[in-house]
């Protein structure tokens, strides 16, 4: 299983929480490769939730990853 910032963005906007068939469900359904789908049916937890991307990859950026200062825009 291998993640890239552009795979995992095909789940930045699935229904979190969600299962792994979830997933993989909103996954087919929204024409995301066919890695992305390979790499959810690896997981090996099948009735857990999860809450974010970051509990399937957890070097997914989030926002305060970037360096800038919102108040000066």
């Amino acid at each position: 299983m291998y993640w890239t910032l552009e795979l995992a963005s095909y789940l930045s906007d699935a229904p979190w929480p969600a299962t792994k068939d979830e997933l993989v469900d909103y996954a087919i359904r929204t024409g995301a490769p066919l890695e992305v789908v390979e790499n959810l049916q690896e997981i090996e937890e099948e009735e857990e939730n999860f809450e974010s991307i970051i509990e399937i990859w957890p070097d997914y950026p989030s926002e305060e990853d970037y360096l800038w200062n919102e108040d000066e825009y």
